[in-house]
This record gives C-alpha cells, sequence and structure tokens, in this order.
C-alpha cells in the first residue's frame, strides 16, 4: 500500500520529534475543554489547519505575560484522527475503556478533541481558550468544558494533598513520551481524562482515621501509611502498579473544581502516560478490584461523569500537517456517518456511536504504573 504523506507528516530522520508541553510544570489555573469535530470535509479542513496555527495562537498570548507559564497540549479521539489523518493511527489510541460494577461506573462519554489550556493566571487561560474557540468557529462543538483551581496547599476537595508521586524531570519525560515502541508517532503521548464528583457531605462526616485509610496517606502531613496500617483497598495501593519489579509512572495534573451555590465539587483527573494500558489498569483496579471487589472506597463519595482517551501528536506532527483541502479529503475515504448525513442534506446529525464497555475481569495486562491521584497525590511546579 502507498504511503499517505499527510497522514504521518515526515520528519528528518535524524531530528527527534519535539513534544508537546505534556510535561510542563504544573500551574495555579486550567482548563480543560472537550469538543466534538463537527461533519463536513470543511470542517476537517478548518481544524487540520488549525493545528498548524496553534503554536502561534499560545506565543501570541503568552507574549502578554512571558513569566505567566501559558501552555496547551491538544488530543484527539480514535475517531477524530482516522477523520483527520487517515492512517495509520497511533499504535494504541482506541475508545476509552467503559468499566462499570455494582454500583461503580467509569463511563465513556463523547469526545473528539481536548484542550488542555495551564497557566498561573486564570485570564491568560481564558484569552486563549476564547482565541482558540473563534479560530476553530463552527468546525467543532464543545461538550464539555472545566475551569480547575489550585486548592492551598495543593489539595483536593476532599482535604488531602493531590499529586504527589509525580516524576520528575527526565523521569517525567520517560513516563509521558513516547519512543521506539511506536516509532511513527514517537514524541507523542497518550492522555486519559475523567470528571469526578465528591458527595463531601458523606466524606466529612468519616473521621479524619477513615479518610487517610481510604486515601492511603496522612491528611495532614501527607505521608503514606505504613504497609502493616494500610488496606489493600486503599487508593494509593490500587493505583499503584509494577512492571517486572519496577514502579512505573504517570504524570497527572489533576485540578479541583466546583460551584457552591450548585452544590457541585469535584475534581478533574488528567492522567498523561506513553501508554493508554498504565491508566486502564489503574482504573479497572479502582472499579473493578484488585483481586475483584477489593475495590477503591474512595469511589463510595465519588463518581465518574465522563471518561476519554485521547493522543497527543508531537509539536512537529502538528506544524508538517499539509494545509491541502484535496489531500485532506484522502484522510477519511469512507464517510462517516455524520459526513453522509451533511451530504445528504439531513437534518440531523446521526447518533454517536455506542461506548465501547471493557469486561469487568482483569483482563487489562499489568503495565506501567503510577498514581492515579484524586486525593492521594501531590503535585507542585516542579511535578512532585
Amino acid at each position: 500500500m502507498e504511503h499517505d504523506p499527510i497522514s504521518t507528516p515526515e520528519t528528518p530522520a535524524r531530528t527527534p520529534a519535539l513534544a508537546q508541553a505534556v510535561a510542563a510544570p504544573l500551574t495555579r489555573a486550567a482548563i480543560f475543554l472537550v469538543a466534538k469535530l463537527n461533519p463536513g470535509s470543511e470542517n476537517r479542513a478548518i481544524l487540520r489547519s488549525f493545528c498548524g496555527d496553534l503554536a502561534a495562537l499560545v506565543r501570541a498570548v503568552e507574549f502578554r505575560d512571558l513569566e505567566g507559564g501559558l501552555s496547551c497540549v491538544i488530543g484527539f479521539g480514535c475517531d477524530a484522527w482516522d477523520r483527520l489523518f487517515g492512517q495509520p493511527r497511533p499504535a494504541e489510541l482506541h475508545p476509552f475503556r467503559e468499566l462499570r460494577a455494582g454500583a461503580r461506573h467509569a463511563v465513556s462519554t463523547p469526545g473528539d478533541l481536548l484542550l488542555h489550556i495551564r497557566a498561573k493566571r486564570m485570564d491568560l487561560s481564558f484569552e486563549l481558550a476564547t482565541q482558540i474557540m473563534a479560530r476553530m468557529g463552527n468546525a467543532v462543538s464543545p461538550v464539555d468544558e472545566v475551569q480547575g483551581f489550585r486548592y492551598f496547599d495543593d489539595r483536593d476537595l476532599m482535604g488531602f494533598v493531590d499529586g504527589t508521586e509525580n516524576p520528575r524531570g527526565t523521569a517525567a519525560a520517560d513516563a509521558v513520551v513516547i519512543g521506539d515502541e511506536d516509532a511513527n508517532f514517537a514524541g507523542g503521548s497518550y492522555v486519559i481524562v475523567q470528571k469526578y464528583l465528591h458527595d463531601l457531605g458523606a466524606w466529612n462526616a468519616l473521621s479524619t482515621e477513615a479518610q487517610e485509610r481510604i486515601i492511603g496517606r496522612t491528611k495532614l502531613s501527607d505521608i503514606e501509611l505504613d504497609d502493616s496500617v494500610k488496606p489493600t483497598s486503599a487508593h494509593n495501593a490500587l493505583t499503584t502498579i509494577v512492571e517486572n519489579g519496577k514502579e512505573v509512572k504517570i504524570l497527572r495534573d489533576n485540578m479541583p473544581f466546583g460551584r457552591p451555590g450548585y452544590g457541585e465539587f469535584g475534581t478533574y483527573f488528567i492522567g498523561y502516560s506513553r501508554s493508554p494500558r498504565t491508566i486502564e489498569q489503574m482504573l479497572e483496579n479502582m472499579f473493578i478490584g484488585r483481586p475483584p471487589g477489593n475495590y477503591d472506597r474512595i469511589l463510595d463519595f465519588s463518581r465518574a461523569v465522563t471518561g476519554n482517551l485521547f493522543f497527543v501528536p508531537s509539536a512537529t506532527f502538528l506544524e508538517s500537517i499539509a494545509d491541502d483541502p484535496i489531500k485532506q479529503d484522502q484522510a477519511s475515504e469512507v464517510p462517516t456517518n455524520e459526513d453522509r448525513a451533511v451530504e445528504d442534506q439531513t437534518t440531523a446529525a446521526e447518533p454517536p456511536p455506542a461506548p465501547v464497555v471493557a469486561e469487568t475481569s482483569s483482563s487489562i495486562p499489568s503495565v506501567r504504573d503510577g498514581s492515579l491521584g484524586i486525593g492521594s497525590l501531590k503535585g507542585d511546579t516542579r511535578h512532585e
């Protein structure tokens, strides 16, 4: 089969692909925006063109405050990837794997595009999000938007420090940046996002000691409980996965969010990894249990209301995408149901595809590790 030059923009063999700002320092403010790619070849063309313009947009807004730490990461779901870029697809890109066990449900929700915007100031994040949405225009429709903030000394709204086990420096890059295992997409990363809502009334009714046993760390000092005291169902126990005797990390940048007037309090989980299997194994341990039934008791007080898996291509890939309307159409050789709906001038788009449901047995292989960090991990400006 002849190689399609627009599917995987070629880079010089001796020049490594430049990753997006996945491992940028953690910040005080963030916007998480999930959107849907609207049907039609013109919308695919707009979004492909936007990919090449994103870095310039970030620079333009960043220049207003060079100390503001502004960055933006863009990721794509598997359906959007096929429509925008064609084959080959990143080796492990697939729909988010839904999990269900009893009352616990890791839902899979619609989303073609993720924008993770970070800065020390919310106004910088807000301005960049505004400029990005204006640039994409009607090519996309927003599905979910969350504005997150750092809470006191890096705690979540459940009162525990969030982000303690994040890798630092070169270890962070090793945890999230794809290498030779998928050479076509070296420099890329995978990212999983979930929005969790907390029942703070029920949580705060627990004693501090009971909360600490659920999380696996002390609440005040953020010290990990000794294994002789910590239950096997503790959050940080279930989200620790060891491969070949070595703990494998992910990089997370969780943020609290909420609307007190509506009684809404939550954590936006965002985890980057060089393989989605790492986080998928963590989620299976949490929702199904390790062994099955020994689940994460934090889920008695928190529920996931969104779930998505995206691939974050390298910055080199984004800047190399050709702005050629003819070739853009070739990226989706077989029209989707939504595209047929537009071309046939029907009045409504087809409904979104049914979510992919994962088996509730321990079917996902144990791979990389790290902590999901809904309430047990601490983040600072150096990814601690």
